[in-house]
């Protein structure tokens, strides 16, 4: 009896510790399935399955990001449920949505920097313009005839565009949507003129000559459309990004912090990953939890005084 009993206690201990070592780490996107960050944030999810990690990537879109940081933020801090934080989520909103129902700066604790990409304009290819100068001469000729779209009133890909406007001198007329994809499907469709955003959702589309980059507001040329000027390049000194983060909730343990932020570093340094998020039009980026916590204050410094003094998003 002793022998069956002994056994099964460790027949038991297998089991327990094979379903520990299989815990799902969930990654919660604030956008839209199928979207370029959406598409960027899976690949860096299957990377760290293949690794043996089991990580699944679910969406809860809306609010600006607000709805899924506030989930996570209220989450259980066991390590299993990380924010893809953004620029939008962890630096915007604070200034921009009123009773914001998380605190970016307490209620989370850095992991890793998984990404980077600026800003750009993309454009219909039959519009009477190719670049930002000839889109800055065209809006001042025919006022109120760009519609512009963005993935959400309170991104960078729509603040972002809206500093540009103020420093060029027009006015466009923004149309937000729910997203990239719906608002790359108005383009193609010729319901909408221009888009901000970053290069990954419509990369496809510019590839296939359907679409086209007008600017990129960054001090260098994008590698995957070199023939798109920077906003520099056309007489505007102007740099907007977007970065994404993994933060898990406040209370977290730091052994839980640093076993993710080594897995994470582990696949976005590995130049296969950085030629396959580069293709897809992300620049693949890591770090210690220290530098993602020193960057993020330093984004709030550089853009609270800007946002302050935009319309709120809501």
């Amino acid at each position: 009896m002793r022998s069956l009993i002994t056994r099964l206690l460790l027949a038991t201990a297998v089991v327990c510790s094979s379903a520990s070592a299989q815990q799902v780490i969930r990654f919660i996107a604030p956008y839209t399935a199928g979207g370029g960050t959406d598409v960027y944030t899976r690949l860096v999810a299957s990377e760290l399955s293949k690794a043996g990690m089991q990580v699944i990537v679910e969406n809860k879109p809306g609010a600006s990001g607000a709805i899924a940081a506030e989930y996570v933020a209220k989450s259980k801090p066991d390590g299993l449920t990380l924010f893809v934080g953004s620029t939008t989520s962890m630096v915007f909103n604070p200034s921009q949505i009123d009773k914001l129902p998380y605190d970016p700066l307490k209620d989370f604790v850095p992991v890793s920097l998984i990404g980077y990409q600026p800003i750009i304009i993309v454009g219909r290819t039959d519009l009477p313009y190719s670049n930002l100068k000839e889109m800055v001469a065209y809006a001042k000729a025919n006022p109120g005839k760009i519609n512009r779209g963005s993935p959400g009133a309170g991104t960078p890909t729509n603040l972002g565009v809206l500093l540009f406007e103020r420093m060029a001198g027009i006015n466009t007329t923004h149309i937000p949507f729910n997203g990239d994809p719906p608002a790359i499907q108005a383009l193609l469709g010729g319901s909408l003129d221009i888009h901000g955003t970053t290069i990954t959702g419509p990369l496809a589309q510019v590839q296939a000559g359907k679409l086209r980059v007008l600017g990129v507001f960054d001090r260098k040329r994008l590698p995957q459309v070199p023939n798109a000027p920077t906003a520099k390049e056309s007489g505007y000194d102007l740099e907007a990004y977007g970065w994404f983060a993994l933060v898990a909730p406040a209370g977290t343990p730091r052994e839980s912090i640093d076993r993710l932020n080594k897995a994470v570093n582990q696949v976005v340094t590995r130049d296969d990953f950085i030629a396959r998020a580069s293709a897809m039009g992300m620049e693949a980026r890591g770090g210690t939890p220290e530098e993602l916590g020193k960057y993020i204050r330093a984004e709030h410094d550089r853009w609270t005084p800007l946002l302050k003094s935009l319309p709120k998003s809501n």
